[in-house]
């Protein structure tokens, strides 16, 4: 059994590892009922046992003692952290794997990237090489981020290259969040695009979420669940933008919804690595399936159901009946059969899909980009920071649009016929 370690950066990105965390405990929990530590919570948990003084203590095997998530949490503000580590998961997490500051990056890639990049090198480092150590086989980094902040673009990012360098044979999955159009911190744009090229020189794939389609669905449910209709009972602990299944429990803020979403979409993504099934499937195998090229490696995701009705006599909803692929790879598909569930579902399905429908999001974060840099808006606070100059800005913005152009040129071979390719014969 392999092993996973899980990077969250900046506020999004704890605020989406602490839901990640608190579901994997429930899902591991409905499952290992006899407290057993076994290969499949081994992958995201370490089985320690604390009358050992220090380092030491971790038991292979046996009755759980105490579980110790495989996890580095970086903030560059202490906020966050102190509140996950003053929470219910606080013992969850070891206290040797944090790296805080308390001046944050002020919504700059530039500082996030060059100034706390370089200052905490060594210690994130050191806690990179702390959490391999503790790993059998360490298959995979998961790094939570968002993207138009200062730490989780700039210091998020900066992290890739160093664990490239580091552990080149470990994949490197990214979680990222895209802002929306309105989003509240005006210099977004510059971030975004600074650590896209980032995200496309140094990542292994990449699973860009919307900031405004988790908005928009959260509104959708919301809609149904309080419409009043006939049929639109839902059951309890099924809706994936509850942490406890209780339908009527205010969160405690209003993105909690948003994080969950995320939180059981990595849960998903990583359950047939971590539980049995009749077709399992490794975390590699997304990469080697579903990334013909190396920078084409954004994949879209889709998730349901992400809620179930008490009225088992409503049809679902059904998946669209065709799909167009490129010409030269009709038979792109990888799936993959778990046989546990999530929490409070009979069953769920999640769908990968590397196709050109992130295109219209690139083009325009772009967009906003250009609108910004034509008037020189802001840029001083970024040209300010030591290392970064002007041809960072252009370089980036060359690099989101050969990527765009990338996707243009696949969207070009739609409707180009499908060549019968010769294959090999084998003589008997």
């Amino acid at each position: 059994m392999t092993q996973s370690v899980v990077v969250q950066v900046g506020q999004c990105g704890n605020q989406i590892g602490c839901c990640f965390w608190d579901l994997a405990l429930r899902e591991h929990a409905a499952v290992n009922q006899k407290g057993i530590y076994d290969e499949a919570i081994s992958s995201f948990f370490r089985n320690v046992d604390t009358r050992v003084v220090g380092d030491g203590g971790s038991i292979s095997k046996g009755k759980i003692c105490s579980l110790k998530a495989r996890a580095v949490l970086i903030d560059m503000e202490e906020g966050v952290v102190n509140e996950i580590l003053q929470g219910p998961l606080r013992d969850v997490f070891d206290t040797k794997q944090l790296i805080t500051d308390i001046s944050g990056s002020g919504n700059n890639w530039a500082v996030g990237h060059k100034v706390f990049g370089s200052l905490y090198q060594d210690q994130i480092l050191e806690k990179f090489r702390k959490s391999a150590e503790h790993c059998d086989c360490l298959q995979c980094f998961f790094i939570i981020h968002s993207m138009g902040g200062g730490t989780g673009s700039g210091l998020g990012t900066f992290l890739l290259k160093v664990l490239e360098d580091e552990f080149p044979e470990v994949y490197r999955f990214v979680t990222s969040i895209y802002p929306s159009g309105e989003d509240d911190v005006i210099t977004s744009p510059y971030n975004s695009i600074l650590a896209m090229k980032e995200l496309n020189e140094h990542a292994d794939c990449v699973l860009p979420i919307d900031n405004q389609s988790l908005f928009d669905i959260i509104s959708k449910i919301d809609l149904m669940v309080n419409s009043g209709k006939l049929g639109t009972t839902v059951k309890p602990k099924s809706l994936v933008t509850s942490s406890s299944g209780a339908l009527k429990k205010r969160h405690k803020k209003p993105f909690d919804a948003m994080n969950n979403i995320v939180a059981n979409l990595l849960l998903n993504l990583t359950s047939s690595a971590r539980f049995e099934g009749s077709l399992n499937m490794d975390l590699n195998e997304i990469s080697m399936n579903l990334v013909p090229f190396p920078q084409l490696h954004y994949l879209v995701s889709s998730l349901t159901p992400l809620y179930t009705l008490t009225d088992v006599n409503i049809p679902p909803r059904r998946l669209k009946p065709s799909l167009q692929f490129v010409s030269w790879n009709q038979e792109g598909w990888k799936t993959s059969l778990c046989s546990v569930p999530p929490v409070g579902h009979s069953h769920s399905l999640l769908a990968l899909a590397n196709n050109t429908c992130v295109k219209p999001t690139f083009m325009e974060l772009k967009e906003r980009f250009m609108r910004l840099y034509k008037k020189k808006a802001h840029l001083h606070h970024y040209l300010q920071v030591e290392g970064m100059e002007e041809s960072c800005f252009t370089e980036a913005v060359s690099s989101l649009s050969a990527l765009i152009q990338e996707y243009d040129q696949l969207d070009a071979t739609k409707n180009m016929p499908v060549q019968d390719l010769p294959r090999l014969s084998i003589a008997m």
